[in-house]
């Protein structure tokens, strides 16, 4: 078996046998259980982006991460929401142009030994959320960033904002509540049990050799899609896993295009295939509260869950062009 068949392999496993079995649980809970980050951790996926030299697949084989994340939203889409978010910083320490930032993190990164979140909301255009200024010896961090997950589940906060010349700072922080860190909780609709919180920094300090990388605003705007993305792939796990409690049907078709027009898509045609998935999880979610009838909206029937992620993931991390999108396709 080809090492890209076995990632997907042990992706649906861990789905099947773990993770959809207890989703449940974890959806009614206050926090994601440990042991499925644990499991995650212990079979290489929060390293899967990673360069090949350290057990990961780098992006050359983006397709196989694709169907990976598609598997295990399907099985639990509050653990895979959580694990997701370590993507991001284990690709930027990757990148990064300091060797002391890559020897010194990376390899805990890629093995689960310390596991990351990211407060990227303060980048949203307009005035800034975040500022990050230099000072003596590094940075002070200033303002308020919602959409942070895993509070309580992470060690490490993948922090960006932008200084008075309009440009961005990534910096890598302790994920502990300070007098100058402080969190507030976040009531959702669904993945209530992702632990999402928004984080307040009260020119917080942060050490010079926490920078990952800078990069003015304009040109990390022109490059802001590759999130999307993969939330796109969270929304074709959630209709995945409907279209396997509905039976067969023409969804499977409609999931193979879907994926097909993710995994395609140029910067500017990802807007309309991450609608596309959004919607095609929606019409999923809704086909199987129907087809079960009066007792899905009963707390331990899977279609009530996978209906609430459906909504959920038409509006989480979009931005104005897939929003448009979305308007216009519902039109």
């Amino acid at each position: 078996m080809a090492d890209t068949d076995r990632w997907r392999t042990l992706a649906h496993k861990i789905a099947d046998e773990t993770l959809f079995p207890n989703a449940l649980d974890v959806d009614q809970g206050r926090q994601t259980p440990r042991a499925n980050l644990d499991l995650l951790a212990s079979e290489g996926f929060y390293g899967i982006a990673a360069p090949p030299e350290l057990g990961g697949l780098g992006f050359g084989a983006y397709d196989v991460i694709a169907d990976s994340l598609i598997a295990l939203a399907g099985g639990c889409l509050t653990t895979t929401f959580v694990g997701l978010q370590h993507f991001g910083p284990v690709l930027s320490v990757a990148a990064s142009p300091s060797t002391e930032i890559r020897e010194t993190w990376l390899g805990p990164l890629c093995r689960g030994e310390r596991r990351a979140g990211i407060a990227l909301a303060g980048l949203r255009p307009g005035p800034a959320q975040v500022r990050i200024e230099p000072v003596a010896g590094g940075y002070l961090v200033r303002g308020e960033t919602a959409w942070v997950t895993g509070w309580g589940l992470i060690d490490t906060l993948h922090v960006a904002g932008r200084d008075s010349e309009d440009v961005i700072h990534f910096l890598l922080l302790d994920a502990v509540e300070s007098p100058t860190l402080t969190v507030g909780a976040t009531h959702l609709m669904a993945v209530q049990s992702s632990s999402t919180v928004t984080v307040r920094f009260d020119d917080h300090f942060v050490p010079a050799d926490r920078l990952t990388h800078s990069q003015p605003f304009a040109e990390w705007a022109g490059q802001d899609s590759f999130g999307s993305s993969l939330n796109g792939f969270l929304a074709l796990g959630v209709a995945s896993r409907c279209a396997t409690l509905i039976g067969p049907s023409g969804l499977d078709d409609e999931l193979a295009r879907a994926r097909t027009a993710l995994l395609t898509a140029e910067p500017h045609e990802i807007p309309a295939a991450r609608s596309r998935s959004s919607l095609l999880a929606t019409k999923a979610a809704t086909t199987l509260i129907v087809q079960n009838g009066s007792r899905s909206v009963l707390t331990n029937h899977h279609a009530q869950r996978l209906y609430r992620e459906a909504g959920f993931l038409l509006v989480f991390g979009t931005r104005p062009a897939i929003k448009e999108e979305l308007l216009a396709m519902l039109r």
